[in-house]
C-alpha cells in the first residue's frame, strides 16, 4: 500500500506530458494558405465573323461542241488543252455534198426568179393568168428558201468554237463520221476566267445569321459582305478575291444545306474546274465580341464549354458557356461571359467552385491579334 502515490504520481505525469505534446502538435500546424491563379481580365472588341465553307471550282461558262450537218472529219484545227476565241474553225466536214446542194439550190432560185419576172411583165398584158404569176412567184420564194437551207449547211461544215475559253481533248479524229444531233461531243469548251466557286452552308448556320443580324447583335459588313477569300488544296491563299453572286432559294432534303456562288477572276488560269477549296465568308461585325483563351475553357462530362471565373468577393465561380468558333488560339464566347470578367487560366487544378483565391496576371497567355474566326470543328458546342 505504500507504493500506491507513487504510481498515482507517475500515471498523472505520463498524461501531463501527453496532453503538452498534443497542444505543441497543435500550434506546430502550419495555418492553410490562400491559392493563387492566374487570371486575364476579359474585354470587349470589335469582330468580324466568317464561316469557312468547303466547296468546288466550277466553270463559269461550259459549251459542248457538236456537229449540226452529217459528213466526215477532214481536219481537226485546234490543239487539246489550249485557249480557243469564239467564231475560231475547231473541225472541217466534208462540204462536197453541200457544195453541190448549194449549186442546185442556185441554179434552181435563177430559173424561178427569171420565169417569175416574165410573167410579170405578161400579165399586164393578159398574156398569162393570175394564176399562172402566182406559181411562179410561189416557186421562186420556195427555192429561195431552198438556198437558204444550203448555205447553212454549207457554213456548218466549218465547225466553229461558240465560246471563248480552254478546250479539252478532241473526241474524233480526221476520218472519223459525225451526224447531226449526236449525242458524244465533238470537244468541250469550258470558260475559265472569270470561275464559279460553289460553297454549300447549313441552313441552321443561316438561320443563326439572320437571327443575329435581325436582332443587330450583328452589324453588316457594309461592302465586304459580298466578298469571299479562298484557300487552296495545298493550304496556300489564292491571291484574288471574289464575290458572292447567290444562294439557292431551296434547302436540299438530303443534306440541310444551301449552294452559296461565289465568282473570281482568274486571269492565270491557277483554278481549274473541280478543284477542292474552302471559302471564307464575311458574315458579319460583332461589335462586343468576347474571345475567352483557349487555356481558360474546359468541358464537363456532357461536354458542354466551361469556364473558372474570380469574382467580386475573390471566389471561384464556375460559368457554363456557349461557344461555336475558335478564333486563332482564343473561343469566341456568345454566352456565360462578360466584359471585366477574370477567367482563371492557370492554377485550374488546385482550385474548385467556392474557394476563395488570390488572382495575379496570367503570364501563360500571350495577347495578340485576333485571327479570323472559323466554325469549330465539332459543331454546336454549348449549343
Amino acid at each position: 500500500m505504500q507504493f500506491k502515490p507513487a504510481v498515482t504520481a507517475l500515471v498523472s505525469a505520463v498524461a501531463l506530458a501527453s496532453l503538452l505534446s498534443g497542444c505543441k502538435k497543435e500550434e506546430a500546424a502550419p495555418a492553410p494558405q490562400t491559392p493563387q491563379v492566374g487570371v486575364v481580365t476579359l474585354q470587349p472588341q470589335a469582330y468580324t465573323l466568317t464561316n469557312e465553307l468547303p466547296g468546288r471550282t466550277t466553270a463559269f461558262r461550259v459549251a459542248e461542241v457538236r456537229p449540226q450537218v452529217n459528213g466526215i472529219i477532214l481536219k481537226r484545227m485546234f490543239t487539246e488543252g489550249t485557249d480557243v476565241k469564239a467564231g475560231q474553225q475547231l473541225y472541217q466536214i466534208d462540204p462536197s455534198v453541200y457544195e453541190a446542194t448549194l449549186a442546185s439550190a442556185q441554179a434552181s432560185v435563177q430559173s424561178s426568179k427569171a420565169l417569175a419576172d416574165r410573167y410579170k411583165q405578161l400579165i399586164n398584158e393578159q398574156a398569162v393568168s393570175r394564176q399562172e404569176y402566182d406559181n411562179a412567184r410561189s416557186t421562186q420564194l420556195q427555192n429561195e428558201a431552198t438556198l437558204m437551207t444550203a448555205q447553212i449547211n454549207m457554213r456548218y461544215t466549218k465547225v466553229l468554237a461558240p465560246i471563248t475559253g480552254r478546250i479539252g481533248r478532241s473526241g474524233v479524229t480526221e476520218g472519223a463520221l459525225v451526224t447531226s444531233g449526236q449525242t458524244d461531243a465533238m470537244a468541250t469548251i469550258q470558260q475559265l476566267d472569270p470561275i464559279y466557286v460553289d460553297v454549300t452552308q447549313s441552313s441552321a448556320e443561316m438561320l443563326k445569321l439572320r437571327r443575329d443580324l435581325a436582332s443587330g447583335a450583328l452589324q453588316k459588313a457594309g461592302d465586304n459582305a459580298a466578298k469571299v477569300q479562298l484557300t487552296l488544296e495545298d493550304g496556300s491563299t489564292y491571291s484574288k478575291e471574289g464575290k458572292l453572286e447567290f444562294s439557292e432559294v431551296s434547302v436540299d432534303e438530303t443534306t440541310g444545306s444551301v449552294t452559296l456562288r461565289a465568282v473570281f477572276p482568274n486571269p492565270d488560269h491557277t483554278l481549274l474546274p473541280g478543284m477542292f477549296v474552302h471559302a471564307k465568308l464575311e458574315a458579319g461585325v460583332a461589335a462586343q465580341a468576347i474571345l475567352a483563351p483557349q487555356q481558360g475553357v474546359t468541358r464537363d462530362l456532357k461536354g458542354t464549354p466551361t469556364a473558372l471565373i474570380v469574382n467580386a468577393d475573390n471566389k471561384v465561380e464556375l460559368r457554363e458557356l456557349k461557344a461555336s468558333r475558335t478564333v486563332g488560339t482564343q473561343w469566341l464566347v456568345e454566352d456565360g461571359l462578360k466584359a471585366g470578367d477574370r477567367l482563371i487560366t492557370e492554377g485550374l487544378q488546385y482550385v474548385k467552385p467556392g474557394v476563395e483565391v488570390k488572382a495575379t496576371e496570367a503570364t501563360n497567355v500571350k495577347p495578340a491579334n485576333p485571327a479570323p474566326a472559323t466554325n469549330a470543328s465539332a459543331g454546336g458546342q454549348g449549343e
